[in-house]
């Protein structure tokens, strides 16, 4: 028989209510919101009909909602075609009232997206149509945007028969410097934009720092889900077409596998 005192069994962990776990993982969820919409993705609410059809907005309404990258310009530049959030610039038109409460303008950032306060309205969306270096025009005789003297191949435009008709409007050329993007809405008669924003010109243009994101993903509604795209309109002026490239691909492809042949042959 052992002289060793029995062991007494360790007590059991008194299990939390429910009515303190609920709170404790609310602040949890809380905090992770507040770090990834900081540092890796927010959820961006369309505010306007700026992007139809590629994204649905209104002013007031329930339009939708995207999850915007702010990781991917930490490894690449901004490029044509891209959708992309921004912060209004300086030379722009306002939105609309700022708020001086920095505090409530954090609240509205946090909860815009789930429709609990309305949206930032020096927050833009648009698709970046020209980078540092290049210079934009409009139009061509086929009425298409020209970047460096070449015209766009822009699929995604969209034109709102209640506001003009299916015609771009002329502006003169824009140099656009290094480290500032020209800009354009889908919706090409109803967007306010680097034609026209503080006069056009220069003050249209937005610095490449004031871009949060790329628009990724539609996210809500549930019907809209799907992908943004970003078709880049300068792929037939800047290189050469898809369907000549594949025409290309095969004999390089080709030479390719013959060249290895005399390779292997000679080792032996």
């Amino acid at each position: 028989m052992s002289d060793s005192p029995e062991e007494k069994p360790a007590p059991a962990k008194k299990k939390r209510p429910f009515w303190v776990e609920i709170p404790l993982l609310l602040g949890v969820a809380l905090v992770l919101t507040i770090i990834i919409q900081t540092f890796f993705a927010r959820v961006f609410l369309i505010p306007s009909e700026s992007m139809e059809r590629t994204l649905h907005g209104c002013p007031g309404c329930y339009g939708d909602r995207v999850l915007v990258d702010k990781v991917v310009y930490w490894f690449g530049d901004v490029e044509p075609g891209e959708v992309v959030v921004f912060e209004r610039p300086s030379t722009w038109d306002r939105g609309g009232d700022e708020s001086a409460n920095a505090f409530t303008d954090w609240l509205g950032d946090m909860f815009a997206p789930f429709g609990l306060a309305p949206a930032d309205e020096d927050d833009v969306v648009k698709r970046v149509i020209a980078v540092g270096g290049q210079t934009v025009e409009c139009c061509d005789e086929q009425n298409r945007v020209l970047v460096d003297g070449k015209p766009l191949d822009e699929p995604y435009i969209h034109w709102d028969g209640d506001v003009g008709s299916a015609r771009q409007v002329d502006f003169a050329p824009v140099s656009v410097p290094q480290g500032m993007l020209f800009v354009m809405g889908d919706n090409r008669n109803n967007s306010g934009d680097s034609r026209t924003q503080g006069g056009g010109g220069a003050a249209g243009l937005v610095p490449v720092d004031n871009v949060i994101g790329k628009a990724r993903a539609i996210i809500l509604p549930p019907s809209r889900w799907g992908g943004v795209g970003d078709h880049d309109p300068q792929g037939l002026a800047a290189g050469v077409p898809a369907a000549a490239g594949l025409a290309l691909a095969w004999p390089v492809l080709a030479l390719g596998r013959r060249a290895r042949g005399l390779l292997r042959r000679g080792r032996r």
